[in-house]
């Protein structure tokens, strides 16, 4: 399970996405950063993996981020709807429109309900207390209940990619 609220998590980043994520703040040295966005996509190829399952979860805020220039970013969404169209995958957005449960103050992946894994600026948190993936999995089934899926999902992910649409016109006057 992975709730994210400012990025793109790394399994759903396209190449040019992963490149930018990792070239800024992440202390990935500038020549290293095409390995390790190559590396990150070769990684995705468990995504086709259909005995494994998957969750994500994002906040509108992390589809609308845009780290590059907007049209990556309808590459990106791209890459989001066909993600959840794996029947091993389930995708969701909770939409600027709905109150959300909590503050989202940071994303969090939480693997076999073993450990959840926060990303920081510096490097990952690795966090196995029972309390602290309890609290990690009920903030994410909150953010679940509030999130859209399926053909809402699709819906959004339009509507987002018609702004970004609106800001590539822009951009090019």
């Amino acid at each position: 399970m992975s709730f994210q609220s400012a990025v793109i998590p790394s399994l759903l980043q396209t190449a040019e996405y992963a490149r930018l994520a990792l070239a800024v703040g992440r202390g990935v040295e500038a020549g290293d950063v095409a390995k390790a966005a190559a590396v990150r996509v070769e990684a995705q190829t468990v995504l086709f993996d259909g005995a494994r399952e998957f969750s994500f979860l994002l906040t509108e805020g992390a589809v609308r981020t845009w780290p590059g220039s907007p049209s990556l970013m309808l590459a990106q969404l791209d890459r989001l709807g066909q993600v959840a169209t794996l029947s091993h995958v389930k995708l969701g957005v909770v939409p600027w429109a709905v109150k959300v449960p909590a503050f989202p103050l940071h994303g969090f992946t939480i693997y076999d309900d073993t450990a959840s894994v926060v990303e920081s600026l510096t490097g990952d948190l690795t966090l196995t207390g029972p309390d602290e993936l309890a609290a990690h999995v009920e903030i994410f089934e909150a953010f679940a209940g509030v999130a859209v899926y399926g053909d809402e999902l699709r819906k959004l992910l339009e509507f987002i990619a018609d702004d970004y649409r609106q800001l590539v016109e822009r951009l090019e006057k």
